[in-house]
């Protein structure tokens, strides 16, 4: 009798664990919906550039050069735009996250400003 409770639970075990990989999303979606969304912006370099004095000069440097964080001074080279602003969004390494004390639409203006940097 035990024999057969325990086939029986392995059999659904089983069954739910098919179901799990066909209906559980693959790592590529996941990324993809962290992946957050750049607004469409004008670039206004002024705006862009008070911005990163008021936030980005402690870690990077007054002329971007680096210093606690890594020179931007040619950031465009190695990322565009939507790529500088996922990074600004959501934070990386030692970077924090500025989603909760900047704007979309500034983030996404100092990502362009920063990209043109090459």
């Amino acid at each position: 009798m035990q024999k057969w409770i325990m086939s029986g639970l392995f059999f659904a075990a089983c069954a739910f664990a098919v179901i799990l990989m066909f209906t559980l999303p693959g790592k590529s979606q996941v990324a993809e919906q962290n992946k957050p969304t750049m607004p469409e912006v004008v670039l206004d370099a002024a705006s862009a550039e008070a911005t990163v004095k008021a936030n980005c000069i402690s870690c990077h440097g007054d002329q971007l050069q680096g210093g606690a964080g890594p020179s931007l001074q040619q950031e465009g080279a190695s990322h565009d735009a939507p790529q500088i602003y996922s990074i600004v969004t959501k934070g990386r390494g030692q970077m924090p996250s500025f989603k909760d004390r900047l704007a979309p639409e500034e983030i996404a203006n100092v990502a362009l400003w920063l990209a043109e940097k090459k």
